[in-house]
């Protein structure tokens, strides 16, 4: 039998993290309503072959609730780390391939973003828009591009400087064809494993802002929520309400990060036919 070399091996875990991930993700949303309903005569009972996760003080599955709201996490982090990519990329072109004006202004403005801590400029932006699931989405999407927006203006300061480049302006191509022809090609790959490495830092966000109350609403199963709630029976000793789904979002990021990982290495011409 052929001995795997690193690429088929990274490409091979990658497909394996996708399909968890996105398994999880379609039981959360496949879920019917009722599957977490409450039941005083189950409240607070401990993790069993019934119950997975055990029950919190209300008698409802903490491991459907788990599930729901994993699945609202990784839409949200879908959403913002996609939105947050496009910013970078034309806040990257705009500043690499604009005056000299709009760079240092694209570039003061990643600085006053990045001065800020990230979980505060989110609660202020998510509480400016009201809270709920469009303040936190709009919170999260405008905090998280500056990093991929200086990476994304880097590589393009360095393709002007291609021959290839060079010779397409000498024959008279504007500078949109260069970008679609040009640009855009070489960008997708940074475009794509930035895309995966922002999405664990949404979710994250995500969960820690609507753990202190300034994310979504009470009512709705976000993994924050369920962690915010958990802490008011730590004490009569219910740690599953805790542990259970706070080691189900650990291992969704790190899934993610390992995947994000991942591609870069297949990306890689150094290391990807190892």
């Amino acid at each position: 039998m052929k001995k795997l070399n690193r690429r088929s091996k990274t490409v091979l875990l990658s497909v394996i993290i996708v399909l968890v991930l996105t398994g999880i993700y379609v039981l959360g949303i496949f879920l019917p309503e009722d599957a977490a309903a409450g039941s005083f005569l189950e409240a607070g009972q401990s993790p069993s072959l019934e119950h997975p996760f055990g029950t919190d003080a209300l008698g409802r599955d903490l491991l459907m609730r788990t599930l729901k709201g994993m699945s609202v996490s990784i839409t949200v982090g879908i959403a913002a780390s996609l939105i947050s990519a496009v910013i970078a990329v034309f806040a990257g072109i705009a500043a690499a391939s604009g005056s000299k004006y709009a760079d240092a202004f694209i570039n003061w403005v990643i600085d006053l973003v990045m001065s800020v801590p990230h979980t505060i400029l989110v609660i202020l932006i998510s509480f400016a828009l009201g809270r709920g699931m469009k303040g936190l989405l709009v919170g999260i999407a405008a905090t998280h591009w500056c990093s991929l927006a200086r990476l994304i203006r880097g590589e393009v300061l360095q393709l002007h400087t291609q021959q290839y480049v060079a010779v397409s302006r000498k024959l008279g191509k504007s500078g949109g064809w260069i970008l679609v022809h040009h640009l855009l090609p070489h960008l997708a790959p940074q475009f794509f494993t930035g895309l995966i490495l922002l999405f664990p830092h949404a979710v994250l966000h995500e969960a820690s802002v609507s753990f202190l109350g300034f994310g979504l609403s009470p009512e709705q199963p976000a993994i924050g929520i369920i962690l915010s709630e958990s802490m008011r029976y730590l004490s009569a000793g219910m740690w599953w309400p805790a542990v259970l789904p706070g080691l189900m979002l650990v291992l969704i990021i790190l899934l993610v990060d390992r995947l994000g990982e991942h591609l870069k290495m297949i990306m890689d011409p150094f290391h990807a036919q190892e």
